[in-house]
């Protein structure tokens, strides 16, 4: 049995076990609740523990509220066993994901299946007390629909998961120094939402939200090494490494759309550096490029959108590409091979067995997708790319917001902190759980 630890709470001081307690607790949820295990049996032989103590956390979960009895499993000679269900609608999360030029809101249920989920233009540079309060607004809207939905009225909110649209310390859950983003430098995001729904609350990029929701519920679900890539306004890299979400030490890990790509100064990025991918391949910069392309005659079918509609957006240049315009090909392609380019010296330094192009400008047709994979595989190493597998977001826009509740019902159900709080029944009303240390990440 591990050590006993006191946990404070503004009302009183409990004691709560941890270590190998912890861990048995954790891994016996995890099994039920990822459809590992159903009986006690299976339990007791996946996670390799005695009967006596699957039957004492079996008990603790089920008398908490995690767990409840289904029907009779299939017997395998004796008397048939109970299966186990996890109570995936106990709680739910309020999860959103903020990009340049949109943001995306839902509320889901501990099994991170979205229940309800909105999405509507905002512009990030409005700053984060118009942003967020319009969130704000919008999870309390749907948080009632949901109540109302299930009859639950008095359902919790049992954690919120935030991604945002640039570099995020993820230990204090503030913006640090983002380009788009001006007015949220050092912004206490997760403080905000804390005080508002007294409930632990995780901001990370929206990258990698989007990676995680990939990877627990998407097409990489099951693997173990991925990259995923997001093309959008900007450009941004989620790392998964040995099934675990690498953010690197501050948080950072993966901003390859300020990785310079050109030696050139003429452009020059939001970022305040000149020569960044993003500058040259973003959706913001293939929107300029289309721009001055159709006025300056290159793009019959350009000048045209410009002459009805005032400008050429991204999706513009790539209807364009998909009608055969010339110019917009070449766009579009140059684009996917500066992204093929810089991707290639990650395949050959990472080495993972799946990339993920998401993000809006991905939806391009296969012709951005096209470059990008014909220029990572020639310039990547061969032993790098035997095996590896280019493929377009399954989850697309919905990645973020699956992967932001997901970081959420990762981190609750980790076991230090999963032991803090399972004897009340639920974190909510305990936010100060996000700063419980873990003895190793979790997704």
């Amino acid at each position: 049995m591990g050590k006993v630890q006191a946990f404070h709470t503004d009302q009183t001081t409990v004691t709560t076990p941890v270590g190998e307690h912890a861990d048995s607790l954790s891994t016996v949820l995890d099994l039920v609740r990822s459809g590992t295990a159903k009986t006690r049996p299976e339990i007791g032989r996946h996670a390799g523990l005695g009967r006596t103590v699957v039957t004492q956390r079996v008990t603790q979960l089920t008398s908490c509220g995690l767990l409840e009895e289904g029907a009779l499993g299939p017997s395998s000679g004796g008397r048939a066993p109970r299966e186990l269900r996890f109570r995936a609608r106990a709680g739910v999360i309020l999860s959103a994901e903020l990009g340049a030029s949109s943001i995306t809101v839902g509320v889901t249920d501990l099994a991170g299946v979205v229940l309800a989920e909105h999405t509507e233009a905002a512009d990030i540079a409005a700053g984060p007390e118009t942003v967020l309060l319009r969130v704000e607004e919008v999870f309390d809207d749907l948080l009632d629909h949901v109540r109302t939905e299930l009859d639950a009225p008095e359902l919790s909110v049992w954690g919120v998961g935030v991604g945002l649209p640039g570099p995020v310390e993820f230990a204090t859950g503030r913006p640090s120094a983002p380009p788009i983003m001006p007015g949220w430098d050092g912004y206490p995001v997760r403080d905000r939402f804390a005080r508002r729904y007294d409930t632990p609350v995780w901001v990370d990029n929206e990258v990698n939200t989007m990676a995680l929701g990939e990877l627990r519920a998407g097409s990489a679900r099951g693997q173990r090494d991925i990259l995923y890539v997001k093309i959008g306004t900007g450009i941004g890299a989620g790392l998964v490494s040995g099934g675990t979400l690498h953010r690197g030490s501050q948080g950072c890990a993966g901003d390859i759309g300020h990785a310079a790509t050109s030696e050139e100064d003429d452009v020059v990025c939001r970022c305040g550096n000149t020569g960044c991918l993003e500058a040259y391949a973003g959706g913001a910069a293939i929107a300029q490029d289309g721009l001055a392309a159709a006025k300056e005659g290159r793009s019959r079918f350009l000048a045209d959108v410009l002459a009805s509609t005032g400008t050429v957006t991204a999706a513009d240049v790539s209807r364009a590409a998909q009608s055969g315009d010339r110019t917009s090909v070449e766009l579009l392609t140059r684009a996917g091979r500066l992204i093929g380019t810089l991707l290639a010296t990650l395949v050959s330094f990472f080495n993972p067995a799946l990339v993920i192009i998401g993000g809006g400008v991905s939806g391009a047709g296969d012709l951005l997708l096209a470059a990008v994979r014909e220029t990572v595989y020639r310039r990547s190493l061969p032993l790098a790319t035997r095996e590896l597998r280019i493929a377009r977001s399954t989850l697309s826009d919905r990645a973020g917001l699956v992967g932001a509740a997901f970081m959420a019902i990762d981190e609750l159900f980790a076991p230090e902190r999963l032991a803090r709080w399972v004897d009340d029944g639920s974190p909510a009303g305990h936010p100060e759980l996000v700063d419980v240390p873990l003895r190793t990440s979790v997704l």
